[in-house]
């Protein structure tokens, strides 16, 4: 895969970690607004490795996915819905702020809200 900003940026937020964390800087910082902020390549690598892991058996669909591309910054505006093995569906609307230093990601900040089954995004 090349590797981009923005491709980069669209591997992360659409769940293809393993195309993504070569690209993160080792010093990388992650913040989950409203959550925890990870701090280094190593903490983010668990956790992606953990979300891939939960998201194995579930079908995930986008049905919104923009991206914006700026000199040394990425943002993806997405919608999501998930189907679980037992039939539940959760929706959620992420925007992810990609910041770029050598074409390494240095910092990412989500914004993630559940949205309810039906609403449109």
């Amino acid at each position: 895969m090349e590797s981009t900003m923005e491709s980069v940026a669209r591997a992360f937020s659409s769940h293809r970690f393993e195309d993504s964390l070569p690209q993160l800087d080792d010093d990388v910082a992650w913040e989950l607004v409203g959550g925890e902020e990870l701090r280094g390549k190593a903490a983010v690598v668990d956790v992606c490795t953990s979300l891939a892991r939960d998201l194995e058996d579930v079908q995930t669909s986008f049905d919104q996915f923009r991206v914006v591309v700026a000199p040394d910054s990425v943002v993806v505006d997405s919608v999501a819905s998930y189907l679980a093995t037992d039939g539940s569906i959760s929706r959620v609307a992420s925007c992810d702020i990609y910041d770029f230093a050598d074409g390494r990601v240095v910092r990412i900040r989500s914004y993630n809200v559940e949205l309810a089954p039906d609403t449109a995004g």
